[in-house]
């Protein structure tokens, strides 16, 4: 896929495109992936999403594989610990919320379920022409990020819960003109869950 045609929020970086064309806009249910979308977008609140993507691999290793039931046994020392690491996304009410958020994570029966009623199981594939009509966030989002909070969980804003369903495929924001559309569609086609 060339840079020109790929959405315009997608740097040349490796990383950035690796990102796009593999998993954003892609369908997911499974829960840990779920879980781990919903706390990345989190922490990039006030950052930018490069910030969150050059950080990954390091929070994946210091957050226990971002698995919530390791998560949620977190101690101070670990946290004391995340708060040192110049590797990670340092901001301790950012560093809490996800220890309490792994454990709202294991209170739900099904969060795959959860998140994917947003959508009433159906991932949605928008038709955006251009960037500018992507919005920041929908009724689903707000609906949804009132849920999680009902439910325990923190830094999930509406427009946080929309990044979470861009990234996580219940909503295809990629442009038409963009290849991972048509990709992401179909996709969508076969998705059950």
């Amino acid at each position: 896929m060339t840079e020109s045609k790929r959405c315009s929020w997608c740097t040349s970086h490796p990383l950035y495109i690796e990102y796009h064309d593999s998993e954003w806009g892609v369908p997911e249910k499974d829960p840990l992936a779920l879980f781990e979308r919903l706390i990345l977008e989190g922490m990039q609140a006030g950052l930018s999403w490069w910030t969150v993507l050059q950080k990954r691999a390091r929070m994946r290793e210091q957050f226990f594989q971002f698995r919530p039931d390791n998560l949620a046994n977190a101690s101070e020392g670990d946290l004391q610990r995340w708060l040192g690491d110049a590797g990670l996304i340092r901001h301790r009410g950012k560093l809490e919320a996800m220890v309490g958020n792994a454990r709202a994570f294991l209170e739900l029966e099904s969060f795959t379920e959860f998140v994917w009623s947003a959508v009433d199981g159906v991932p949605r594939v928008n038709q955006h022409a251009r960037l500018q009509e992507v919005p920041a966030q929908t009724a689903e989002a707000a609906s949804l990020a009132k849920r999680l909070k009902r439910a325990g969980f923190r830094f999930v804003g509406p427009t946080t819960t929309y990044a979470f369903m861009q990234s996580a495929g219940l909503v295809n924001d990629h442009v038409t003109t963009c290849p991972s559309h048509s990709v992401c569609a179909d996709k969508a086609l076969g998705f059950s869950l």
